[in-house]
């Protein structure tokens, strides 16, 4: 959390956060355009940015693409704020920006712990229920192989999905179509792609929610940050974490 207040003290640092809100994905001429420095100086604020976990960059063909990580800002949030200004304040955080074609959202966490652990609690449907708000992923893991996300308190399946890609315990690639109401029902399928990369005794988590159509309901991917510390919380802890997303949707796993 030090690392993320340092970065956060700079305006200029805070200024390019701002622009990835409002426009993810962008390389670092189009953002070296907006300021009043040189490329150089703007990529030295942007690797501190990187180096605290607020961003995550990319490579896409020749062009490297930088995208905001909100999770670090979540759990300055879970840590800092929530428990002093109640447990409904924090909502869900609101991730919409403007592509040409189609959005991506990029998700960083690191957690200590094995990649086996890792998998394990990402394929497991009890295990996934206590991060994910009450939510079970059930279904085979296997290539080609469909599953359902259920909750108890449900009256049928909150959405659906096919296993893509399994790499275990190093990547899952999932389609997914939510359809836990009308407007996101809606969006369609989106991919979802889990990468697991041991880094000393904890592993580097990477979520990808891409393939979402263009202005894409928040709804969709704006839980992430709160799923993503919670599985942290989880795995390092035991404990499940409070969040706004848990007390709304969890209860019966």
């Amino acid at each position: 959390m030090e690392a993320v207040f340092r970065a956060l003290a700079d305006p200029t640092r805070r200024r390019l956060l701002d622009e990835l809100f409002a426009a993810d994905g962008q390389p670092l001429g189009q953002l070296a355009r907006r300021f009043d420095m040189s490329r150089v100086a703007v990529a030295k604020h942007l690797a501190l940015l990187e180096a605290a976990g607020l961003v995550v960059a990319r490579r896409r063909g020749r062009e490297k693409l930088h995208y905001l990580n909100p999770v670090p800002i979540r759990q300055v949030y879970d840590r800092w704020v929530s428990k002093y200004t109640g447990t409904w304040a924090g909502g869900l955080v609101d991730l919409k920006h403007d592509l040409e074609a189609q959005m991506e959202k990029v998700f960083e966490i690191y957690i200590r712990t094995t990649p086996e652990r890792l998998w394990q609690a990402i394929v497991d449907p009890q295990v996934r229920a206590r991060y994910q708000f009450g939510i079970r992923v059930e279904g085979e893991i296997a290539p080609g192989s469909a599953f359902r996300m259920v909750h108890s308190g449900a009256p049928g399946p909150l959405g659906e999905g096919v296993n893509l890609e399994v790499d275990a315990p190093r990547r899952l690639v999932q389609s997914m179509h939510a359809l836990w109401n009308e407007d996101v029902e809606r969006e369609g399928t989106s991919r979802v792609t889990w990468e697991i990369e041991a880094i000393g005794d904890s592993c580097r988590l990477t979520v990808t929610h891409d393939q979402l159509a263009d202005g894409a309901n928040s709804q969709l991917y704006g839980g992430w940050p709160m799923i993503l510390s919670g599985l942290k919380t989880w795995l390092e802890t035991g404990e499940e974490l409070t969040t706004p997303g848990s007390l709304m949707y969890g209860g019966a796993q």
